[in-house]
């Protein structure tokens, strides 16, 4: 338990960043396995679904949710996916 009174303002934020950090992680997993399940199954919406993932991937790098190499990394494999099927 904090004893300070910037501790227990530290902890509130702390808390509250946590559950933003983990619902932007949850709907870029929610959003890759989309696109996976996308390019296997309907591949005639593809790009669409692939530019709501890059863009979810540069907004989280952008905030800090995510690091900025982990959102590149994420964004080479989702284009790459992407050039490899034939137009």
């Amino acid at each position: 338990m904090p004893k300070a009174k910037s501790a227990e303002k530290q902890a509130r934020v702390s808390e509250r960043k946590r559950l933003h950090h983990k619902s932007v992680k949850t709907k870029i997993r929610s959003g890759l396995r989309c696109f996976f399940q996308c390019l296997k199954n309907n591949p005639k919406n593809i790009q669409e679904q692939g530019r709501k993932v890059i863009s979810l991937l540069d907004r989280a790098a952008k905030t800090g949710v995510l690091h900025t190499n982990t959102a590149r990394r994420y964004k080479a494999k989702v284009t790459a996916y992407l050039q490899a099927i034939p137009q």
